[in-house]
């Protein structure tokens, strides 16, 4: 076919250019078609209106005619005012007032020779009517058209029947001609306007459609649409690129010369359904007929490789509006497109082990952490062996080559290769060993060919061969301070061997988690150091004494041991001292400061200082420490530290409490009542300048008195407040017995996972009895040290403790001298049968006692050195009245007795 060589496409034209020189678009064209058969139609339609109105008019004109004469013709009392000798002076009012009534012009009653008896004009009554009555004398109703005395009229004309059925009168009923055409004439504007709005909006629909016929052709005319059609053809058909158009129900409506050759496509392949185009790939025609939107996506399509990108052809149409479809060919771009993919999965991979090795800071975890991250993506099985030295967190050795299987991870559980744990010796022809010597990693591409790994253990390196693994990449873990051991990648399932790149992913990925493990080891080393610490600062078993019966419990944190202690100091004179502290933060100088200041409480409570002293000499020794680390090389900042302090009594059943910022003791009493007792809570340790206040508690034998560190009831959960009422709950349902109280704690409070070190002391009180306590006030004279004597002696008999009757009485003969000679007065005299045998002396002074070592010739100053000798051990404590000088001497066994 020719083509007019105008309508040729040409080069370098736009709808831009061919706009500028256009007779008349396609939209003005149709605008003006449309428009002419609108007012053509409108035309067609008024005239038909009209004519279908007039014949209605006449139609219902005509049918109330005859309804009115019918119904006049049946009145009941007509028959009898036709028989009246003046009919037309009875029937003229009633015909006159039933046709103002029906709406009709005239009713006439005539006889049957169709002389008139009424008429709307007086002057006609007794005249011949105008009109046709043979039918209706003949008994039918007759209809017409005539020229009557009132116009052109209308009427209808029925018989009227006597009782013998004979027709004796008419009556005949119509409307004027010109009444009728009136109604016609008033309907006649309602149909115009109705017909001009018609024709408004029709050319207002057809201005719309117009623009947007405009819009859509940019104002082409039909010539310039001819030409862009040829353009847009030809490049269709000439681009390197394939272009498909589908509509809703998968048919193939357009493909271009290009799409044909990608997708080898018949040449009739246009207008069949995807499903039923020979030679399209299968991938392909499930895209195409999905209709869902594509970007770039790459599909294979025999030997070729695809980019498809679809579109629905409207952005708002529904399914079955079709789709547009573009395909690129990017078969060359294979090889690099797996290259790059390849790369990205190692790069993945390597985001991967940053993000999910070391998520702890356990040396076996994070290696099992390495050798799963790795498999299946990268191998099919990991191995990691660590030196021993490793894993208890010391440096890493070469004296020692045996490593430890510390993790292993694969596609399945059932190879050959050494389990985990496995204590393994690298012979120095394995790749392993010479990765521990040389540092470097190495790819055996063979495994079945590989002479210096089958060496290390024969049977088993072939039982691998045989099991499929035949590639292995091992890597040593280097750091700074060595080698921490290795980790071997092997290959079974992919045929290929792993090769340079496979090696620099290893070494990349290895080196990474040796960082890792490497902080692991680090942590290991110090945790076990602050742990080792500790336990040494702790107390390991409590002190026999009989003031309290004690349980105790004591849980690090779980990130690393810390500052919280706990102590039970056995007193003279049946007391005991029960300590419960926190250094905050945690790890070795927690640790270490939690030593110094047990030390230092320890040391306190030898001079048997009051609770409130005893704080505020430990609130002094916490600055200086915070001094000198200030001034030395610790890290800086000020030391926090809280503690409290109680002194139990069973003689007295009294208890002195101080406390330093700690949190408050709990109480349980025999009855089981709880209480939390209001104390002075001074302020922490370090702070300075602000005295501390003890007081004191009345506690019943069988009470227990609960001390414990904030770790207990706080946690991330609940805060201070809601730990105490959970405190209180538990205590309210413990047991008598302190181990039990523990217990109940225990499991209402303690966190799963504590994030602060949790110290608990149950401590259940006991009294001495009243007749192992003997007092006496000592007259202030020397003569009274005899009388004491006497009475300390048969008192001993009574006890049956006649084996200390010499010491006694020497120890109480010094002690008494020494108050009665250097104190004051009162003096009083008391023996203590407890555990020990406890001699105490009181008196009013405050001066402190000294023991001396006196010379050859000295007469005097060998007192306190005697009470000494004899004692287990002695001191001094002072009270409000003045001081107590006191004597332990151990109780004689059954072989003394």
């Amino acid at each position: 076919m020719v083509r007019d060589p105008s309508l040729q496409p040409v080069p370098g034209t736009s709808v831009r250019s061919l706009k500028r020189n256009r007779p008349r678009s396609v939209a003005r064209q149709v605008f003006l078609l449309q428009v002419a058969i609108v007012v053509l139609l409108t035309a067609g339609a008024v005239l038909a209106l009209v004519l279908q109105s007039r014949h209605d008019v006449e139609r219902d004109a005509v049918a109330r005619s005859v309804a009115v004469a019918e119904t006049f013709a049946h009145s009941p009392g007509l028959h009898v005012a036709l028989q009246a000798p003046d009919p037309s002076r009875i029937l003229q009012p009633l015909t006159e007032k039933t046709r103002k009534v029906a709406g009709v012009d005239f009713l006439v009653v005539m006889d049957t020779e169709g002389k008139r008896y009424t008429h709307p004009l007086p002057d006609r009554i007794g005249k011949r009517f105008v009109g046709t009555i043979g039918p209706s004398l003949a008994g039918q109703v007759h209809t017409e058209s005539v020229d009557g005395p009132l116009g052109k009229e209308i009427q209808a004309v029925v018989p009227v029947f006597d009782p013998e059925g004979e027709v004796e009168a008419l009556v005949s009923a119509g409307l004027t001609v010109e009444n009728v055409t009136g109604v016609v004439d008033r309907q006649l504007p309602v149909i115009l306007g109705a017909s001009a709005a018609a024709l408004g909006l029709a050319t207002v629909g057809a201005a719309l459609i117009s623009r947007r016929l405009d819009r859509q052709t940019h104002g082409l005319g039909p010539l310039e649409m001819t030409r862009m059609y040829e353009h847009h053809d030809a490049v269709l058909h000439t681009v390197r690129e394939g272009v498909l158009i589908v509509d809703g129900g998968g048919r193939l409506l357009l493909a271009n010369d290009e799409a044909k050759r990608l997708l080898k496509l018949p040449s009739d392949a246009e207008g069949q359904h995807l499903r039923e185009v020979p030679g399209l790939d299968r991938n392909v025609a499930d895209l195409l007929l999905s209709g869902r939107e594509a970007t770039d996506e790459v599909h294979e399509a025999g030997d070729r490789l695809l980019v498809i990108n679809q579109r629905r052809t409207r952005p708002r149409g529904r399914p079955e509006e079709g789709t547009a479809v573009t395909i690129r060919d990017s078969t060359e771009m294979r090889v690099l497109s797996a290259r790059a993919e390849a790369a990205r999965k190692r790069l993945r991979l390597l985001y991967d082990a940053g993000v999910g090795v070391g998520t702890t800071l356990d040396v076996e975890r994070t290696a099992q952490e390495l050798a799963d991250v790795a498999v299946p993506r990268f191998a099919d099985f990991v191995t990691v062996d660590l030196a021993e030295s490793v894993l208890h967190g010391d440096e890493p050795t070469a004296a020692s080559p045996d490593l430890r299987r510390t993790a292993v991870s694969g596609v399945r559980d059932d190879s050959p290769l050494y389990p985990l744990g496995r204590l393994i010796d690298f012979l120095p022809s394995t790749p392993q060993a010479r990765g521990l010597g040389s540092g470097r990693a190495e790819v055996i591409v063979d495994l079945a060919d590989a002479p210096g790994w089958h060496a290390q253990d024969p049977p088993r390196a072939q039982a691998i061969v045989d099991y499929g693994i035949h590639s292995l990449i091992t890597a040593p873990l280097k750091t700074s301070g060595g080698v921490l051991g290795v980790v071997n990648f092997w290959r079974s399932r992919k045929p290929e061997p792993f090769d340079d790149e496979d090696l620099s992913l290893a070494e990349e990925l290895v080196a990474r988690a040796a960082v890792t493990i490497d902080n692991a080891r680090r942590y290991t080393r110090e945790h076990a150091l602050a742990v080792t610490l500790q336990r040494s600062l702790l107390p390991r078993d409590l002190p026999e004494q009989s003031a309290v019966e004690v349980a105790h419990y004591y849980l690090p944190a779980q990130s690393g041991v810390g500052g919280d202690w706990f102590d039970v100091i056995p007193l003279a004179g049946s007391r005991v001292a029960l300590v419960v502290g926190d250094v905050v933060g945690h790890g070795l100088h927690a640790a270490a400061t939690m030593g110094r200041l047990r030390t230092a409480v320890l040391n306190f409570s030898s001079l048997d200082l009051p609770p409130d002293e005893l704080l505020g000499h430990l609130d002094d020794l916490v600055q200086y420490i915070d001094q000198s680390r200030e001034g030395g090389d610790g890290d800086g900042g000020l030391l926090g530290a809280t503690c409290l302090y109680a002194v139990y009594d069973a003689v007295t059943q009294r208890c002195t409490v101080a406390r330093a910022g700690h949190v408050p003791p709990a109480l349980v009493r025999p009855d089981g009542t709880v209480e939390i007792p209001e104390l002075p809570a001074g302020a922490p340790l370090g702070l300075g300048g602000f005295p501390f206040e003890a007081a004191e508690l009345d506690l019943g034998e069988g009470t227990q008195l609960v001390l414990y560190t904030d770790g207990l009831i706080e946690d991330r959960t609940r805060d201070i407040d809601e730990g105490l009422d959970l405190l209180r709950s538990a205590l309210g349902q413990a047991g008598d017995r302190p181990e039990e109280t523990c217990r109940a704690i225990l499991k209402e409070l303690l966190p799963v996972r504590p994030r602060d070190d949790v110290a608990l002391l149950v401590a259940r009180t006991s009294a001495l009895a009243p007749d192992r306590i003997a007092e006496w006030e000592v007259p202030f004279e020397p003569s009274a040290v005899g009388e004491m004597r006497a009475a300390a002696l048969a008192k001993l008999e009574e006890w049956g403790l006649d084996a200390l009757s010499f010491g006694t009485e020497l120890v109480l003969s010094e002690l008494v001298t020494n108050a009665i000679r250097h104190g004051a007065a009162p003096v009083r005299v008391r023996l203590l049968y407890d555990r020990m045998l406890t001699c105490e002396v009181f008196d009013g002074s405050s001066t402190s006692p000294h023991l001396r070592y006196a010379t050859t010739l000295d007469e005097g100053g060998r007192g306190l050195f005697l009470v000494a000798q004899l004692s287990r051990r002695w001191g001094a404590r002072y009270t409000p009245d003045g001081k107590v000088i006191w004597s332990e001497q151990t109780l004689p066994g059954p072989e003394d007795a």
